[in-house]
């Protein structure tokens, strides 16, 4: 035996996968008198999430979503955890297959792809999911320990789960109460802090230095160069009615303000709505490729002048080998001479884009990948690509009408709470948080 604090961690970790299988039972456990797991019985539907609280934490019950789905012989329910709340580690991830707990990499394969492209890199979600399924097509021998299994069928249960969780992390669309994630409440937590206590802001505090501009905030990360999008036809379609109250404001709220041209500002029921105008409107135009993708019909346009872009002769290469994967993409590529090629045709979504950049980074990908059936399997990757180079750039100055039409669609876009690379597009910042600010009502 190991330590005693270890041996215990070891009991309580087997209690709570016991506790989180029979909502049914009371389960007690104490350790030198002291009870260290006290859970009541309860229904499973109407009180089911404060016995997951209890088990896995406030902050996971808080901010999960509940999810029920049903095919021939097969039924998944349970809690998955938003965006916004991760681990470092896949230590919250309970999996139950006919109430029996168990570790399954085609299960966590496909909880994985299901979050893919709104989790940042690293992190883990966190997870309470029940399997009902016929139990002549699991194989429960397939470990001694009985904590792995074999599904007969491991496509059709990895599809289900897949399309299970995707599809209800994709329907959950931003809230009035939603407050972001717990990482960037505890930056607003650490200012309240410190007006309470009169003392000084936190060291990581924004203080302009003299003479700084806004003109000196710079977007880090991509570097694609200073192009920026000159129209906003895809947002622009009709002018939102103004709300009278902050009461009557949709999720999003109503654009009040851009800060240093890369926030958008608004106001809605809660409080004040802090948006990433990049990042948000990246991932309006990433779902929208994806789904003229996904059914073949991406809009293409012409170039009235095909663009000549200068590359190596292994790239030129490149282009006139994958010439039809860049058409299923919407680019019709065709090599030009030895060393450069020539553009004709792009998507209409990216006609504001770096076309040249974007082309040399496409090329650098399919050169990684190697082959087109590893390309097949990385299109998102290449589609979020796309849609970074089409997005709204930082420094962009937007009107009011143009912010309040980014806020409608974000409300009407799936994923939309996360940029592609698993960055929050928006925070809340609630009239509560701004009142202990500035110590109102104290």
């Amino acid at each position: 035996l190991r330590t005693e604090k270890t041996e215990l961690k070891h009991c309580d970790n087997v209690l709570r996968k016991i506790a989180l299988s029979r909502f049914d039972i009371t389960l007690i456990a104490k350790h030198n008198d002291r009870n260290f797991l006290e859970v009541n019985s309860c229904d499973f539907l109407s009180d089911g999430s404060d016995r997951v609280g209890q088990i896995s934490g406030k902050q996971f019950a808080d901010q999960s979503i509940y999810l029920e789905n049903a095919a021939t012989d097969i039924q998944v329910k349970g809690w998955i955890s938003l965006p916004t709340f991760s681990r470092s580690q896949a230590d919250l991830q309970y999996f139950y297959v006919n109430g029996r707990a168990i570790r399954d990499k085609v299960i966590a394969h496909a909880i994985k792809l299901a979050y893919k492209d709104v989790l940042y890199h690293g992190r883990f979600p966190a997870f309470v999911l029940f399997l009902e399924i016929d139990p002549s097509q699991v194989d429960v021998n397939a470990h001694p320990t009985k904590h792995e299994v074999r599904f007969r069928q491991s496509r059709y249960v990895h599809d289900f789960i897949r399309h299970t969780v995707g599809k209800a992390i994709a329907e959950t669309m931003p809230k009035q109460e939603q407050q972001g994630a717990e990482q960037y409440r505890e930056i607003v937590d650490d200012y309240i802090r410190a007006a309470q206590t009169n003392s000084a802001l936190p060291s990581n505090s924004y203080m302009p230095k003299s003479g700084s501009s806004p003109s000196h905030v710079r977007e880090t990360g991509h570097g694609y160069g200073a192009q920026v999008v000159n129209e906003y036809d895809l947002l622009l379609k009709t002018p939102p009615e103004e709300a009278h109250t902050a009461e009557e404001a949709p999720p999003l709220g109503y654009a009040i303000e851009q800060l240093h041209g890369i926030y958008i500002l608004a106001q809605n029921a809660n409080g004040l709505v802090i948006v990433d105008m990049h990042a948000a409107h990246e991932r309006i135009v990433y779902e929208q490729l994806k789904a003229s993708y996904q059914q073949g019909d991406l809009a293409t346009q012409p170039l009235l002048v095909p663009l000549t872009i200068n590359v190596s002769p292994q790239d030129a290469a490149l282009a006139e080998q994958y010439s039809e994967v860049f058409l299923k993409f919407g680019f019709r590529v065709e090599r030009f001479g030895e060393d450069s090629i020539v553009v004709r045709e792009i998507p209409s979504l990216l006609q504001q884009a770096d076309v040249n950049t974007l082309v040399l980074d496409v090329l650098a990908d399919l050169s990684m990948f190697g082959t087109s059936e590893k390309l097949e399997q990385a299109n998102n990757e290449l589609l979020s690509t796309m849609a970074c180079y089409g997005s709204v750039r930082a420094h962009r100055k937007l009107t009011i009408a143009e912010m309040n039409a980014l806020l409608r669609e974000m409300e009407a876009t799936e994923r939309s709470a996360q940029c592609n690379h698993g960055r929050p597009t928006w925070v809340q910042l609630s009239i509560d948080q701004l009142d202990k600010l500035f110590k109102r009502g104290q």
